[in-house]
């Protein structure tokens, strides 16, 4: 199997990859993974109380309630958020896993979420921060795909496949910093799409310039350059 660079632990996926073969594979690469469980997931506590002096060890001590929270070890608040976690069993994974409870109270309705990492030791704060960045990661997969290409390479050999790949990727986050560098006050939202639109202008502009025998260096100073090449663009 190929080597990983020692800093790289765990790998965070959403409920889909919540299954026992999967997780097998993440935890025989040497990480620990990080995901969602069901809100019915099978989760045991573990039994620490006395043993018996003879026979079998007793190993568990009943089945996990997401609604008491007795039992439950308060994390801290994150966003108006309780965060509970536990070190459970579940009888799905046949492993201890750390386990945090997400509640939420809206009014009269209380809004519940599980995660899990095969690191016990991972502290539960720190867990809910790393599966949060992953919807940041998901956003760049869905703006490369839908705005810069990154599903329209029609190449087979290795390497082209990950020149493409690169390049789309560098696009975006080129596209990204351009953006930082032009927000104005406290706005956050950046639209890869608006961006898309105002490149492709621009583009445009430019061959018109080429095949008309314009001199673009004069057309790109004037003060309405911009505005003509936000023409049909998502308003920000």
């Amino acid at each position: 199997r190929a080597s990983l660079p020692p800093q790289v632990r765990y790998l965070v996926a959403d409920g889909y990859y919540s299954k026992t073969r999967y997780l097998q594979g993440v935890v025989a690469l040497g990480l620990h993974q990080i995901g969602k469980l069901r809100h019915d997931a099978n989760l045991r506590w573990l039994y620490q109380g006395e043993q018996k002096p003879r026979g079998r060890k007793r190993r568990y001590d009943g089945k996990v309630s997401v609604e008491d929270v007795s039992r439950w070890t308060l994390a801290g608040n994150m966003n108006k958020t309780q965060v509970y976690t536990a070190i459970v069993n579940s009888a799905h994974f046949k492993r201890d896993l750390r386990v945090v409870s997400l509640v939420k109270r809206c009014g009269s309705k209380v809004k519940t979420a599980l995660l899990f990492s095969t690191d016990m030791s991972l502290d539960a704060m720190t867990l809910v921060t790393y599966y949060k960045a992953r919807f940041q990661i998901e956003f760049l997969f869905r703006d490369a795909k839908q705005f810069l290409g990154l599903n329209d390479c029609q190449a087979r050999k290795e390497k082209a496949l990950h020149f493409h790949f690169n390049a789309s990727m560098t696009a975006l986050n080129l596209l990204k910093l351009e953006d930082r560098q032009h927000q104005s006050g406290d706005r956050r939202v950046i639209s890869i799409a608006r961006w898309r639109t105002r490149k492709a202008n621009a583009h445009l502009l430019e061959r018109f310039s080429f095949y008309l025998g314009l001199d673009f260096n004069c057309i790109k100073s004037r003060p309405d350059f911009d505005e003509m090449c936000h023409y049909g663009a998502i308003a920000s």
